[in-house]
């Protein structure tokens, strides 16, 4: 049994949660049209829904949340914030946006247009969207081994080089606009990228002159794997790791949301292109806001500067991961079946493996996630077919490489009391999961459809 990692911090205050009944929770989520974006909060028990933006800010941060400069430009808060960044990553400029799709809004359209694609080692549901907004069109490209989400392998985060180059001379390096690599990727179940591959990867895309964005959302997470998993970087601190893998990007788009543990904002970095920031502040400008806030209060560049850095203790990586990994070792003993080792931020539960009836045009993952909800008024969501969505150039569903479901835990926030709760409704399910049935849609958007289509159950 894995131990759990003691909370690195005391309680000074608490929100109080309810507890509906199995009626009230069937009744609810029939009023959401079977998407779980459309409950009301006050009707959920454990959130997992998503880990951004919804961890609890430290009593420094709350703080610094007092202390923020609200000037319009050349706020200190804002010089803050460069600061703090700078520590971390080595860059040269830092422009905040909103959130990370605000960051994806402003950089995507710099590289990519009707024509082009872009190469991930798999790209998330917000960045799919960005690059398909920009007309171009999204590749992801991450190794075979995370396919297996049984068997072991410790970065199975990695970008399939091999499959890279061969991309890359398929499609000419003129039309390769991007190559982006997502840290920690989500999309495969929250795993790490190894710093090998990261640099293996940046020199195919030198050779090719193809510029290399990082979504840097997790990154304190997948820098804490590498310590932890890659030799010669157990002697590393967390901060030098992060410069390392981040020396190897041009650019980065982040949402803050993770790993810097605020409520609301994001970061672009610029390693040391001029030219470059100067295209960036310009974007930012009129689609966030003045460059010293962009789109954000003062108090939240404030609240930023603070997260980045306490993102970064090991103590807190050490319990956050933790706590992954002690749901993992539950559920082990369980048999349910999981993107294994445990990811990051988020267990994804192989909804494939324990809905094998439910083919993936009746969304299997889906179907898990609303049934966590009626077990034991737990919010998951998707990770799989439902979340791609429909091929932009034909119409037709998308079969996802992976039928997950994810259950992304929100920093400092839930115990290990609630964890054992999860666990006992995974294996309720389990226990009668040959009765499910599917779900259809009625109805649905043309772009990030998951959010707010509407379902019946078949």
């Amino acid at each position: 049994m894995t131990k759990y990692y003691a909370e690195p911090f005391k309680i000074k205050m608490v929100e109080p949660i309810k507890v509906l009944s199995r009626e009230e929770r069937e009744e609810k989520i029939q009023q959401a049209n079977y998407n779980v974006f459309a409950l009301d909060s006050d009707d959920v028990y454990i959130d997992l829904l998503t880990d951004s933006g919804t961890g609890a800010m430290s009593d420094q941060q709350w703080g610094g949340v007092m202390m923020g400069d609200e000037a319009y430009s050349g706020s200190r808060s804002f010089k803050r914030l460069m600061e703090s960044a700078k520590d971390i990553f080595g860059y040269e400029y830092f422009q905040p946006v909103h959130q990370g799709r605000a960051a994806e809004k402003v950089v995507m359209p710099m590289y990519l247009e009707k024509g082009k694609v872009a190469i991930s080692n798999m790209h998330f549901d917000t960045t799919r969207a960005h690059v398909e907004l920009a007309g171009a069109r999204a590749i992801d490209c991450v190794i075979k081994e995370a396919q297996d989400t049984v068997n072991y392998h410790p970065f199975k985060g990695n970008m399939d080089n091999e499959r890279l180059v061969t991309l890359i001379e398929k499609y000419g390096s003129e039309k390769v606009g991007l190559i982006i690599i997502t840290v920690t990727n989500n999309s495969a179940g929250g795993q790490p990228v190894s710093m090998e591959n990261i640099r293996e990867t940046s020199k195919i895309a030198a050779e090719y002159n193809i510029p290399v964005c990082i979504d840097a959302a997790r990154y304190a997470e997948n820098a804490y794997f590498i310590k932890q998993r890659e030799e010669g970087y157990a002697d590393k601190s967390i901060k030098e790791i992060a410069r390392e893998m981040f020396s190897y990007g041009e650019i980065f788009t982040m949402s803050a949301k993770k790993d810097a543990i605020i409520n609301m904002g994001g970061l672009i970095g610029i390693k040391k292109d001029t030219a470059l920031y100067e295209t960036v502040k310009a974007r930012t400008i009129p689609l966030e806001g003045f460059i010293s806030y962009g789109g954000l209060a003062g108090r939240d560049l404030e609240a930023m500067a603070i997260g980045l850095q306490e993102g970064t203790g090991f103590d807190y990586l050490q319990y956050r991961i933790g706590q992954i990994e002690y749901l993992a070792a539950k559920l082990d003993n369980a048999g349910i079946a999981y993107q294994s080792p445990a990811g990051g931020h988020a267990l994804f539960i192989d909804a494939k493996k324990m809905l094998p009836h439910i083919p993936y045009y009746q969304f299997p993952a889906q179907t898990l996630a609303l049934e966590l909800y009626k077990e034991a008024g737990i919010r998951s969501c998707d990770i799989g077919s439902y979340m791609m969505g429909n091929n932009p150039d034909t119409g037709e569903q998308i079969e996802s490489e992976f039928e997950f479901t994810r259950l992304a835990v929100p920093r400092r926030v839930y115990t290990q009391s609630h964890l054992d709760v999860i666990v006992e409704a995974l294996i309720a399910i389990k226990e009668r999961a040959d009765q499910l049935t599917g779900y259809e849609i009625t109805w649905e958007p043309p772009i990030l459809r998951h959010f707010t289509a509407k379902l019946k159950p078949l």
